[in-house]
């Protein structure tokens, strides 16, 4: 009799039969098991028949997955993966319309399940559907004008289950030929096409992209920009956000060579302007895919400048020396032309002391300055952009700093190179753009030339705060830090446009940024007397005995976890949560992202508490082990969590987000009565800390506490003043 581990209790459903309640052994061979099931309900060929989920997921069981039945799982008794296959995989050849139809949405829905997909691809499923798209569906378009409806489903469904058997990655892209290519290609050319269809069309076309550098020649030569455009200019969020992630892709894709023409092309079909009008200011609000796309579009803009932000300037360039000679020429033109005749020596002497009010480092021969990478010849792009298209501002920074003492002047040169290094590592100019990031910035699209708008109000800013600091040069790195912290504070609040950020700089001038420091240091407070030590170490234990309380009941409450797959918009969802008692964690999958509380009996699948073995992190999670693009992506391994348990099985985790993951791995180590450590909980501790530390000192204002107690008193010579009320 194996022992009770082994034994699962399950009811196993049959069409037209009542269904049946079983024990099924985990340790006997699953042909066994279904030969059992066939033989209780006299069916014969127990080979033809195979058990699925009841849920709606309708995922085969297999050795591989039959660990994951739980008890009080219900499943059903159906033909196996390899009939199905072949019984659709014939009926989607049907010359019947209707047959035809429904049996292809049958294949969209089966081809979720990798099993299935594994046998309908080994009947050359794959080569069939492109068959079907690419001559197929054309004898079907002179019924498309009186059954329009009926050939949108039916080319929605064919494109569906071709994206989800493509999902597995069973195939390789690089096997498609150039007309299945130029019919996706046409679907998304044509000005009217179903909704559905334009979708997946939009889909494939971006993983052929990004799957393939072959197949994205290919579909660079069927797909131009202003074929795409229109999709942007609709109202359908989900097109737009297709569209996007296709223009990213390309753009991802391009050689660095075309990518700088692409820009152009994109400039040109004026791709920021209709963003902004029909996506970023549209009523709709955006969600967090598009978030994504608009955020991947905003960096790959970005890294555009990393050529000129890593390229030095050669100090012999004669055409590179001309920039330098403009920026004189505009900021000194009177002065210049009244001293434009006399010796060299006087000219040279004259140049010197000009690029010293201009700020340069090196007086004499102003190019070296820009041969330090990053920024490069990118800070003097930016220089010679604020002197052309905001002169006034220019002019007068320059002059107002050469009237000044030398060393209360603020060098224009010197710092418009380091606030370009600084603006490059904020926006993180060269990065490749991270997998989980919505962080993209409305302002940024508001004006072709965002990023040297962006550098002419930071430096206005930072001639500004020198003012108000009264700075010398060695309060250089000072100030820069100071605009720094300004700069991030405004970014936060995600500025509209670019006179949003003007105005909420203005308002952090640097009397705020002292208050806000001042504010932050008080709410941060750490005494370092012996006796507020103490009372810190004894206060300690009863703050984290609340930390873990919170955790634990925010793992009551639960969360949604994303499955992510190769295609983020089309992301499974699960939900996992603690039970009350903290005993048993309920979870189980779900259709998409839940708006309110998920009850526990929604919940399929449950692990005991007292199974969990251990809790892994990062790299050492076995879905991070597993080869695929998560294994490379930092920001998912810092997300990934995994719960062990039994000899082998385990559960894997990957956080919306890092508080989330913070909550989840503390709450867990919690219940296994292990430390948590994670920088949530160190965060918590100190605020937790310092609030209460403060509540309890209230009463001691203005009162010194001495280093040391004060010493007892020695005892009374008698006891004569106590008396017994008795």
């Amino acid at each position: 009799m194996p022992p009770p581990s082994d034994i699962v209790k399950v009811a196993i459903e049959w069409p037209g039969a009542f269904p049946k309640l079983m024990e099924i052994d985990q340790k006997k061979p699953l042909s066994s098991i279904i030969k059992e099931v066939c033989e209780g309900w006299s069916l014969g060929n127990h080979e033809n028949f195979a058990l699925q989920n009841a849920d709606s997921t309708n995922f085969y069981i297999t050795e591989k997955n039959r660990n994951d039945i739980k008890n009080g799982s219900i499943l059903r008794l159906t033909t196996s993966p390899s009939q199905t296959a072949a019984q659709l995989h014939e009926r989607i050849q049907s010359s019947s319309m209707d047959a035809k139809l429904e049996s292809l949405k049958d294949l969209a829905n089966s081809s979720r399940d990798v099993t299935f997909a594994q046998e309908f691809i080994n009947l050359d499923g794959i080569s069939l559907l492109t068959q079907m798209v690419e001559s197929g569906t054309e004898r079907y378009q002179k019924l498309q004008k009186i059954m329009k409806p009926c050939f949108g489903d039916l080319l929605s469904f064919t494109l569906t289950a071709f994206v989800e058997l493509m999902d597995h990655g069973i195939v390789s892209w690089d096997t498609f030929s150039v007309a299945f290519i130029k019919k996706i290609a046409g679907y998304v050319n044509k000005s009217a096409m179903d909704t559905a269809v334009l979708q997946r069309s939009l889909a494939i076309l971006e993983s052929m992209v990004l799957n393939s550098q072959d197949l994205y020649q290919k579909v660079a030569q069927e797909i131009t920009i202003g074929q795409l455009i229109p999709h942007l200019q609709g109202t359908d969020q989900d097109i737009q956000t297709y569209t996007v992630a296709v223009i990213n892709a390309l753009f991802l894709k391009a050689p660095e060579e075309k990518r700088q023409e692409m820009a152009h092309i994109l400039a040109q079909k004026q791709l920021r302007s209709i963003i902004l009008s029909n996506v970023i200011r549209s009523p709709k609000p955006i969600n967090d895919e598009m978030a994504h796309q608009l955020y991947v579009l905003q960096v790959l803009t970005f890294n555009l400048l990393e050529d000129r932000m890593m390229t030095k300037m050669d100090p012999q360039d004669q055409a590179q020396r001309d920039i330098i000679f403009e920026l004189r020429r505009i900021a000194f033109d009177v002065e210049c032309e009244q001293n434009n005749s006399g010796s060299i020596e006087k000219r040279k002497s004259m140049y010197t002391r000009d690029y010293k009010k201009l700020g340069f480092i090196n007086h004499v021969n102003p190019a070296v300055d820009f041969t330090q990478i990053p920024p490069g010849m990118l800070a003097l792009d930016n220089m010679l952009y604020f002197a052309r298209h905001h002169q006034d501002a220019y002019i007068r920074i320059v002059l107002e700093n050469s009237s000044r003492e030398d060393k209360h002047e603020c060098p224009f040169g010197r710092s418009s190179i380091e606030l370009t290094k600084m603006l490059c590592e904020i926006l993180k100019v060269g990065e490749l753009p991270s997998e989980n990031c919505h962080d993209f910035h409305p302002m940024f699209f508001t004006h072709d030339r965002s990023f040297e708008e962006f550098f002419c109000i930071c430096i206005q800013l930072l001639n500004k705060t020198w003012k108000e600091m009264r700075a010398t040069s060695e309060d250089f790195n000072k100030v820069m830090q100071v605009v720094k912290e300004q700069i991030l504070r405004a970014l936060t609040q995600k500025p509209n446009s670019l006179d949003q950020l003007k105005s909420r700089l203005q308002n952090l001038s640097y009397t705020e940024i002292l208050k806000i420091r001042q504010s932050e240091r008080m709410n941060q407070e750490d005494f370092q007397s012996r006796p507020i030590l103490e009372l810190r170490e004894k206060i300690q234990p009863e703050i984290m005995e609340l930390i873990k309380q919170q955790r634990l009941n925010r793992l009551c409450d639960g969360t949604c976890f994303r499955k992510i797959s190769s295609r983020r918009r089309q992301d499974k969802f699960w939900y996992c949560r603690l039970s009350p008692n903290h005993k048993v964690l309920h979870y189980g999958d779900l259709e998409e992202n839940p708006q309110g509380e998920v009850p526990h009996d929604s919940l399929q699948d449950k692990l005991p508490v007292a199974d969990i073995k251990s809790v892994v992190t990062g790299k050492d999670c076995p879905h991070m082990k597993e080869k695929g693009a998560l294994k490379q992506n930092k920001e998912v391994l810092e997300l990934a969590f995994s719960i062990l348990y039994e000899s082998d099985e385990y559960l894997n985790f990957i956080a919306p987000d890092k508080h989330e993951y913070c909550v989840w791995t503390d709450g867990l180590n919690a219940l296994l009565g292990k430390e948590m450590t994670s920088d949530f909980t160190k965060s918590d501790m100190d605020t937790l800390l310092s609030m209460e530390m403060k509540l309890r000192l209230l009463d001691l204002e203005n009162i010194q506490i001495p280093e040391a107690p004060p010493p007892i008193p020695k005892e009374p010579s008698n006891y004569d003043f106590v008396y017994d009320c008795n």
